[in-house]
């Protein structure tokens, strides 16, 4: 695969994103005029959770639906779902007693329904609609097989209402949490920071690039910061690995710097990707204005929907 160009655009912006689809349709393409596409979707109330199960349950009819109200909280009907396998992302089998680890992932129906309606409607066919946060688990999974990284490294989606915290290693996830503490959350802290009359007016400084928040990163994350401790606590205990590096995938580029903050807070670096050695081995080259581009953390969940993992399984 050849990636000739990377472009992106801020989230709603309507016209923005027709003129990126506009640059790159092909000249002959077929839909009746639609961009096919591969698309990752990272939905308000997606479902990527790490379970540790019962064998000795499997053959209880009710047991699945069981784990689903109660330990992932989630009304079962209500989502399209997958069960796999947490070192490799494969089907789940509950024939096999051995296996107890495992994924469960999904989407609202309704929501699957509205992002299918929604690029239809901007002239997108999603030939691959998937939740963007398992093909990411596997891209930094393979990373970490690839450059023969031992330890594992802590994943974070943070979005406005919460933060979706995964422990990966080279052997797959290890385990994962939502935490109810986004970016949003963040906003009366500013408030209080800079002495502001309102949230609203906190709120348009916090998502403008007109002020570095780095100075005060520490106490912007305090909140968020206990939860994680908490979380990497238990899983050191449990399993006796320290965390190695940590990464943030979803935070736009006058963000970035909470990335450093969460690093700096934890003690530890954040994840290194060689994106183009790396690529290049998985059979992905970059040509063009593509290869002048400046690959961070942020990309990674568009690249990881052109990866294939079959040849990096992992037993």
């Amino acid at each position: 695969m050849v990636i000739e160009e990377f472009a992106s655009c801020v989230p709603g912006n309507a016209e923005a994103f027709a003129e990126i689809l506009k640059k790159m349709q092909p000249k002959k393409s077929g839909q009746h005029g639609y961009v096919r596409a591969t698309c990752g979707a990272y939905s308000a109330k997606r479902v990527v959770r790490h379970v540790a199960l019962d064998p000795k349950r499997y053959k209880e009819s009710a047991y699945v639906n069981e784990v689903l109200t109660g330990q992932v909280r989630i009304e079962p009907d209500q989502y399209a779902l997958a069960v796999l396998n947490a070192n490799d992302g494969t089907d789940f089998d509950f024939n096999v007693a051995s296996k107890k680890d495992a994924v469960f992932a999904g989407m609202l129906n309704e929501e699957i329904l509205a992002l299918q309606n929604a690029l239809l409607e901007s002239g997108v066919y999603p030939e691959r609609l998937e939740i963007g946060t398992l093909s990411t688990l596997g891209a930094i999974v393979d990373y970490q097989v690839f450059s023969q990284i031992k330890t594992p490294t802590l994943v974070l989606e943070i979005d406005a209402d919460a933060t979706q915290s995964f422990i990966v290693s080279d052997s797959g996830l290890e385990a994962s949490r939502s935490i109810t503490q986004g970016l949003d959350a963040m906003i009366p802290a500013v408030q209080k920071e800079i002495g502001l009359k309102d949230e609203e007016a906190a709120r348009k400084l916090f998502y403008s690039n007109a002020f570095d928040f780095t100075g005060m990163g520490a106490t912007l994350i305090k909140k968020l910061l206990k939860e994680l401790q908490s979380s990497v606590g238990f899983y050191e205990v449990q399993t006796g690995q320290s965390i190695g590096q940590v990464v943030c995938t979803l935070l736009p580029p006058k963000l970035g710097w909470l990335e450093n903050a969460i690093s700096t807070q934890l003690g530890v670096p954040v994840l290194a990707v060689d994106y183009k050695t790396w690529l290049a081995a998985r059979g992905i080259t970059l040509s063009g204005a593509a290869s002048k581009q400046e690959l961070n953390n942020r990309w990674i969940g568009l690249l990881s929907l052109m990866l294939s993992h079959n040849h990096a399984a992992v037993s």
